[in-house]
Protein backbone atom coordinates (compact mmCIF):
# COMPACT_ATOMS: atom_id res chain seq x y z
CA UNK A 1 0.00 0.00 0.00
CA UNK A 2 1.14 3.48 -0.59
CA UNK A 3 1.26 5.61 2.44
CA UNK A 4 -0.90 9.17 1.86
CA UNK A 5 1.36 11.68 1.21
CA UNK A 6 1.66 15.66 2.34
CA UNK A 7 3.75 17.07 -0.89
CA UNK A 8 0.59 15.81 -3.35
CA UNK A 9 1.03 13.81 -6.42
CA UNK A 10 -1.19 16.81 -8.77
CA UNK A 11 1.19 20.16 -8.96
CA UNK A 12 -0.08 23.19 -6.91
CA UNK A 13 -0.73 25.00 -10.24
CA UNK A 14 -2.58 22.39 -11.85
CA UNK A 15 -6.78 23.07 -10.92
CA UNK A 16 -8.31 19.77 -9.00
CA UNK A 17 -12.28 19.34 -9.35
CA UNK A 18 -12.48 19.62 -5.27
CA UNK A 19 -10.67 21.15 -2.24
CA UNK A 20 -11.46 19.26 0.57
CA UNK A 21 -10.52 21.83 3.82
CA UNK A 22 -10.54 19.11 6.56
CA UNK A 23 -9.08 15.36 6.64
CA UNK A 24 -11.41 14.39 9.27
CA UNK A 25 -13.34 11.08 8.74
CA UNK A 26 -16.23 13.06 6.82
CA UNK A 27 -13.50 14.74 4.67
CA UNK A 28 -11.94 11.54 3.54
CA UNK A 29 -15.30 9.87 2.66
CA UNK A 30 -16.04 13.17 0.14
CA UNK A 31 -12.92 12.97 -1.17
CA UNK A 32 -13.38 9.06 -1.78
CA UNK A 33 -16.94 9.64 -3.38
CA UNK A 34 -15.49 12.50 -5.70
CA UNK A 35 -12.72 10.41 -7.15
CA UNK A 36 -15.54 7.61 -7.48
CA UNK A 37 -17.74 9.50 -9.71
CA UNK A 38 -14.15 10.61 -11.86
CA UNK A 39 -13.38 13.92 -10.78
CA UNK A 40 -9.75 15.00 -8.78
CA UNK A 41 -9.92 16.04 -5.06
CA UNK A 42 -7.04 17.58 -3.11
CA UNK A 43 -7.36 17.15 1.14
CA UNK A 44 -5.91 19.80 3.02
CA UNK A 45 -6.17 19.95 6.60
CA UNK A 46 -3.80 22.46 9.22
CA UNK A 47 -3.06 19.49 11.18
CA UNK A 48 -2.78 15.50 11.35
CA UNK A 49 -4.96 13.38 9.57
CA UNK A 50 -7.87 12.94 11.30
CA UNK A 51 -6.83 15.58 13.56
CA UNK A 52 -9.59 15.42 15.63
CA UNK A 53 -8.68 11.79 16.47
CA UNK A 54 -5.53 12.05 17.33
CA UNK A 55 -6.81 14.63 20.04
CA UNK A 56 -9.33 12.49 21.62
CA UNK A 57 -7.97 10.79 25.02
CA UNK A 58 -5.95 7.89 24.90
CA UNK A 59 -7.80 4.76 24.56
CA UNK A 60 -10.96 6.83 24.18
CA UNK A 61 -14.01 4.40 23.14
CA UNK A 62 -16.49 5.67 20.65
CA UNK A 63 -20.31 5.67 21.48
CA UNK A 64 -21.01 4.24 17.95
CA UNK A 65 -20.35 0.83 16.52
CA UNK A 66 -17.74 0.19 13.71
CA UNK A 67 -20.21 -0.26 11.04
CA UNK A 68 -21.54 2.97 11.84
CA UNK A 69 -18.07 4.75 11.45
CA UNK A 70 -17.07 2.90 8.19
CA UNK A 71 -16.41 5.42 5.42
CA UNK A 72 -16.15 4.23 1.51
CA UNK A 73 -17.86 0.64 2.40
CA UNK A 74 -14.34 -0.53 3.73
CA UNK A 75 -15.08 -2.75 6.61
CA UNK A 76 -13.83 -1.80 10.29
CA UNK A 77 -12.55 -4.51 12.56
CA UNK A 78 -12.09 -3.69 15.68
CA UNK A 79 -11.12 -6.43 18.89
CA UNK A 80 -14.21 -5.09 21.25
CA UNK A 81 -18.34 -4.01 20.04
CA UNK A 82 -17.63 -0.82 20.37
CA UNK A 83 -13.95 0.57 18.81
CA UNK A 84 -11.09 2.28 20.51
CA UNK A 85 -9.28 5.85 19.53
CA UNK A 86 -6.51 3.98 18.23
CA UNK A 87 -8.39 1.74 16.40
CA UNK A 88 -9.90 4.01 14.22
CA UNK A 89 -6.90 6.58 14.07
CA UNK A 90 -5.20 3.07 12.12
CA UNK A 91 -8.64 2.31 10.10
CA UNK A 92 -8.87 6.15 8.87
CA UNK A 93 -5.45 5.83 7.87
CA UNK A 94 -5.55 2.10 6.24
CA UNK A 95 -8.42 3.88 4.33
CA UNK A 96 -6.94 7.35 3.20
CA UNK A 97 -4.03 4.51 1.79
CA UNK A 98 -6.14 2.55 0.21
CA UNK A 99 -7.79 4.95 -1.78
CA UNK A 100 -4.69 6.74 -2.23
CA UNK A 101 -6.18 10.21 -1.17
CA UNK A 102 -4.49 13.34 -2.10
CA UNK A 103 -3.79 14.70 1.42
CA UNK A 104 -1.98 17.99 1.88
CA UNK A 105 -1.26 17.84 5.67
CA UNK A 106 -0.28 20.50 7.79
CA UNK A 107 -1.50 23.24 5.31
CA UNK A 108 -3.71 25.87 6.78
CA UNK A 109 -5.93 27.55 4.38
CA UNK A 110 -6.04 31.15 4.81
CA UNK A 111 -7.79 32.79 1.83
CA UNK A 112 -9.94 31.85 -1.08
CA UNK A 113 -10.30 34.38 -4.23
CA UNK A 114 -12.27 33.40 -7.38
CA UNK A 115 -15.26 31.85 -7.98
CA UNK A 116 -17.13 28.60 -8.95
CA UNK A 117 -15.15 26.75 -11.55
CA UNK A 118 -11.92 28.86 -11.08
CA UNK A 119 -11.33 28.74 -7.11
CA UNK A 120 -7.90 30.06 -5.71
CA UNK A 121 -7.00 29.00 -2.02
CA UNK A 122 -3.96 30.30 -0.34
CA UNK A 123 -2.56 28.46 2.34
CA UNK A 124 0.43 28.44 5.07
CA UNK A 125 2.71 25.09 5.57
CA UNK A 126 6.22 24.73 7.83
CA UNK A 127 8.20 25.52 4.20
CA UNK A 128 5.98 28.83 3.53
CA UNK A 129 2.73 29.52 1.14
CA UNK A 130 1.24 27.34 -1.24
CA UNK A 131 -1.69 27.82 -3.76
CA UNK A 132 -3.97 25.15 -4.63
CA UNK A 133 -6.73 25.59 -7.46
CA UNK A 134 -9.45 24.09 -7.66
CA UNK A 135 -12.77 24.01 -9.66
CA UNK A 136 -15.08 23.46 -6.06
CA UNK A 137 -14.22 23.80 -2.39
CA UNK A 138 -15.69 21.40 0.36
CA UNK A 139 -15.73 22.65 4.04
CA UNK A 140 -15.47 19.74 6.53
CA UNK A 141 -13.90 21.10 9.17
CA UNK A 142 -15.66 19.84 12.42
CA UNK A 143 -15.60 21.47 15.06
CA UNK A 144 -13.43 20.00 17.81
CA UNK A 145 -10.51 22.11 16.99
CA UNK A 146 -11.75 25.61 18.02
CA UNK A 147 -12.83 25.06 21.93
CA UNK A 148 -15.37 27.34 23.89
CA UNK A 149 -13.51 29.80 26.05
CA UNK A 150 -14.82 30.91 29.02
CA UNK A 151 -12.83 34.11 28.92
CA UNK A 152 -11.22 34.45 32.55
CA UNK A 153 -7.55 35.82 33.53
CA UNK A 154 -5.02 32.52 33.22
CA UNK A 155 -7.21 30.75 30.82
CA UNK A 156 -3.93 30.74 28.38
CA UNK A 157 -1.82 29.22 31.23
CA UNK A 158 0.47 26.63 30.62
CA UNK A 159 -1.55 24.42 32.98
CA UNK A 160 -4.79 25.09 32.10
CA UNK A 161 -5.68 23.31 28.70
CA UNK A 162 -9.11 22.42 26.75
CA UNK A 163 -8.65 18.95 25.86
CA UNK A 164 -7.97 15.95 28.06
CA UNK A 165 -5.59 13.16 26.86
CA UNK A 166 -4.92 10.98 29.65
CA UNK A 167 -4.60 10.89 33.51
CA UNK A 168 -1.38 9.13 34.85
CA UNK A 169 0.55 12.39 34.89
CA UNK A 170 -1.81 13.95 37.40
CA UNK A 171 -1.62 11.10 39.78
CA UNK A 172 -1.20 12.85 43.94
CA UNK A 173 -2.01 16.50 41.89
CA UNK A 174 -5.17 18.40 42.65
CA UNK A 175 -7.13 19.20 39.35
CA UNK A 176 -9.89 20.89 38.60
CA UNK A 177 -12.70 19.63 35.54
CA UNK A 178 -14.52 23.03 34.71
CA UNK A 179 -18.07 21.31 32.21
CA UNK A 180 -20.94 18.99 33.14
CA UNK A 181 -21.09 16.82 29.40
CA UNK A 182 -19.68 13.45 28.57
CA UNK A 183 -16.18 15.10 28.41
CA UNK A 184 -16.10 16.34 31.46
CA UNK A 185 -17.70 13.54 33.33
CA UNK A 186 -15.17 10.85 31.67
CA UNK A 187 -12.01 13.17 32.49
CA UNK A 188 -13.00 13.03 36.16
CA UNK A 189 -13.31 9.54 36.74
CA UNK A 190 -10.29 8.84 35.07
CA UNK A 191 -8.20 11.23 37.15
CA UNK A 192 -9.92 9.90 40.21
CA UNK A 193 -9.07 6.29 39.58
CA UNK A 194 -5.72 7.86 38.63
CA UNK A 195 -4.66 9.10 41.89
CA UNK A 196 -5.89 12.52 41.31
CA UNK A 197 -7.97 14.68 43.71
CA UNK A 198 -10.55 16.17 41.24
CA UNK A 199 -13.56 19.02 41.84
CA UNK A 200 -15.73 19.22 39.09
CA UNK A 201 -17.06 22.87 38.97
CA UNK A 202 -20.53 22.62 36.80
CA UNK A 203 -22.33 25.59 35.79
CA UNK A 204 -25.80 24.56 35.75
CA UNK A 205 -27.74 23.08 38.83
CA UNK A 206 -27.33 19.42 37.91
CA UNK A 207 -24.73 16.78 35.80
CA UNK A 208 -26.37 17.57 32.12
CA UNK A 209 -28.56 14.86 30.70
CA UNK A 210 -26.78 14.09 27.76
CA UNK A 211 -23.98 12.01 29.47
CA UNK A 212 -24.80 8.62 28.77
CA UNK A 213 -26.27 6.39 30.86
CA UNK A 214 -23.55 4.01 31.78
CA UNK A 215 -20.74 6.89 32.92
CA UNK A 216 -23.79 9.09 34.81
CA UNK A 217 -24.51 6.34 37.79
CA UNK A 218 -20.65 6.11 38.14
CA UNK A 219 -19.98 9.79 38.15
CA UNK A 220 -22.55 10.29 40.39
CA UNK A 221 -21.70 7.66 43.01
CA UNK A 222 -18.10 9.31 42.92
CA UNK A 223 -19.77 12.22 44.02
CA UNK A 224 -22.12 10.99 46.32
CA UNK A 225 -19.17 9.07 48.46
CA UNK A 226 -16.99 12.46 48.35
CA UNK A 227 -14.14 10.34 46.02
CA UNK A 228 -14.70 13.46 43.77
CA UNK A 229 -15.93 16.89 44.96
CA UNK A 230 -18.89 18.35 42.87
CA UNK A 231 -19.66 22.51 43.23
CA UNK A 232 -22.94 23.09 41.10
CA UNK A 233 -24.56 26.48 40.73
CA UNK A 234 -20.23 27.53 39.77
CA UNK A 235 -18.11 29.26 37.33
CA UNK A 236 -14.57 30.04 37.39
CA UNK A 237 -13.34 33.59 37.77
CA UNK A 238 -9.70 33.66 37.26
CA UNK A 239 -6.90 31.07 37.25
CA UNK A 240 -3.55 31.31 39.36
CA UNK A 241 -0.48 28.88 39.13
CA UNK A 242 -1.54 26.36 41.56
CA UNK A 243 -5.27 27.72 42.13
CA UNK A 244 -8.44 29.14 40.68
CA UNK A 245 -10.97 31.35 41.93
CA UNK A 246 -14.76 29.98 41.99
CA UNK A 247 -17.81 31.77 42.03
CA UNK A 248 -20.62 29.52 44.23
CA UNK A 249 -23.59 29.51 45.58
CA UNK A 250 -22.41 30.10 48.98
CA UNK A 251 -19.99 32.84 47.58
CA UNK A 252 -15.74 33.10 46.48
CA UNK A 253 -14.18 30.27 46.90
CA UNK A 254 -10.44 29.39 46.04
CA UNK A 255 -9.13 25.60 45.20
CA UNK A 256 -6.34 24.23 44.55
CA UNK A 257 -5.86 23.23 40.99
CA UNK A 258 -2.30 21.99 40.34
CA UNK A 259 -3.82 21.62 36.60
CA UNK A 260 -7.56 22.82 34.74
CA UNK A 261 -9.46 21.34 32.01
CA UNK A 262 -11.68 23.52 30.80
CA UNK A 263 -14.10 20.81 28.97
CA UNK A 264 -16.92 23.67 28.00
CA UNK A 265 -17.60 22.39 24.52
CA UNK A 266 -16.39 23.39 20.92
CA UNK A 267 -17.65 25.22 18.34
CA UNK A 268 -17.18 25.50 14.14
CA UNK A 269 -14.03 27.85 13.15
CA UNK A 270 -16.38 30.86 12.32
CA UNK A 271 -13.74 33.37 11.50
CA UNK A 272 -12.87 30.22 9.13
CA UNK A 273 -16.39 30.50 7.58
CA UNK A 274 -16.33 33.89 7.42
CA UNK A 275 -13.17 33.87 4.94
CA UNK A 276 -14.56 31.63 3.15
CA UNK A 277 -17.25 33.96 2.47
CA UNK A 278 -20.02 31.15 3.52
CA UNK A 279 -23.13 33.30 5.15
CA UNK A 280 -24.40 32.08 8.69
CA UNK A 281 -28.40 32.14 9.65
CA UNK A 282 -29.35 34.27 12.31
CA UNK A 283 -30.90 30.89 14.23
CA UNK A 284 -29.51 31.21 17.80
CA UNK A 285 -27.70 28.15 16.79
CA UNK A 286 -25.78 30.20 14.26
CA UNK A 287 -26.11 27.40 11.29
CA UNK A 288 -24.11 28.02 8.12
CA UNK A 289 -26.74 28.48 5.16
CA UNK A 290 -26.48 25.87 2.88
CA UNK A 291 -28.78 23.39 0.77
CA UNK A 292 -30.20 20.51 2.34
CA UNK A 293 -30.69 18.75 -0.98
CA UNK A 294 -26.94 18.89 -2.16
CA UNK A 295 -25.05 20.78 0.52
CA UNK A 296 -23.95 23.58 -1.34
CA UNK A 297 -23.27 26.72 0.56
CA UNK A 298 -24.54 30.15 0.22
CA UNK A 299 -21.03 30.73 -1.60
CA UNK A 300 -21.75 29.01 -5.01
CA UNK A 301 -19.03 26.80 -5.55
CA UNK A 302 -18.09 25.97 -1.68
CA UNK A 303 -20.44 23.16 0.15
CA UNK A 304 -20.35 21.75 3.49
CA UNK A 305 -19.94 18.77 4.79
CA UNK A 306 -20.56 16.97 8.73
CA UNK A 307 -20.51 18.43 12.25
CA UNK A 308 -19.66 22.01 10.79
CA UNK A 309 -22.94 21.85 9.24
CA UNK A 310 -24.70 21.96 12.80
CA UNK A 311 -23.15 25.21 14.03
CA UNK A 312 -23.73 25.71 17.78
CA UNK A 313 -25.77 22.58 17.55
CA UNK A 314 -21.97 20.18 17.59
CA UNK A 315 -24.46 16.92 18.59
CA UNK A 316 -26.63 17.58 15.46
CA UNK A 317 -24.44 15.84 13.11
CA UNK A 318 -22.00 12.60 13.72
CA UNK A 319 -19.51 10.66 11.45
CA UNK A 320 -22.53 8.16 10.79
CA UNK A 321 -24.84 10.94 9.41
CA UNK A 322 -22.33 13.26 8.31
CA UNK A 323 -21.05 11.20 5.89
CA UNK A 324 -23.81 10.83 4.26
CA UNK A 325 -23.33 14.62 3.10
CA UNK A 326 -20.28 13.16 0.92
CA UNK A 327 -22.59 11.34 -1.89
CA UNK A 328 -25.12 14.19 -1.89
CA UNK A 329 -22.01 16.52 -2.62
CA UNK A 330 -20.33 14.17 -5.13
CA UNK A 331 -23.58 13.72 -7.16
CA UNK A 332 -24.09 17.44 -7.07
CA UNK A 333 -20.44 18.30 -8.46
CA UNK A 334 -20.59 15.31 -11.38
CA UNK A 335 -23.90 16.73 -12.73
CA UNK A 336 -22.22 20.15 -12.64
CA UNK A 337 -19.22 19.19 -14.47
CA UNK A 338 -21.91 17.86 -17.49
CA UNK A 339 -24.26 20.62 -16.93
CA UNK A 340 -25.12 24.44 -16.38
CA UNK A 341 -23.04 25.84 -13.65
CA UNK A 342 -25.76 28.51 -12.73
CA UNK A 343 -28.43 25.91 -11.18
CA UNK A 344 -30.63 27.41 -9.15
CA UNK A 345 -30.07 26.41 -5.30
CA UNK A 346 -32.95 25.37 -3.44
CA UNK A 347 -32.61 26.09 0.35
CA UNK A 348 -34.44 24.70 3.39
CA UNK A 349 -37.25 27.25 3.69
CA UNK A 350 -36.51 28.33 7.11
CA UNK A 351 -32.60 29.66 5.98
CA UNK A 352 -34.16 30.72 1.88
CA UNK A 353 -34.33 34.50 3.40
CA UNK A 354 -30.62 34.42 5.22
CA UNK A 355 -29.19 34.50 1.84
CA UNK A 356 -29.14 38.44 0.40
Amino acid sequence: MTAPHASASTPSHAPVDVLVIGAGPVGLVVAIEVQRRGLTAVVADKGALVNSLVGYPTNMEFFSTPDLLEIGDHPFPTFGHKPLREEALDYYRRVAERERLDLRLGTRVTALDGQAGDFHAHAETATGAVEIAARAVVVATGFFDTPVRIGVPGEDLPHVGHYFKEPYGHAATDVLVVGARNSSAKAALALHRAGARVTLAVRGDALSPSIKYWIRPDLENRIAEGSIRALFGTTVAAIRAGEADLATPTGPETVRADAVYLLTGYRPDYPLLAMLGVPIGDDPARTPVYDEATMASGRAGVYLAGTVCGGLRTSRWFIENGRDHARLIAADLAVRQRGPEDRPVCLSSERAAVIA
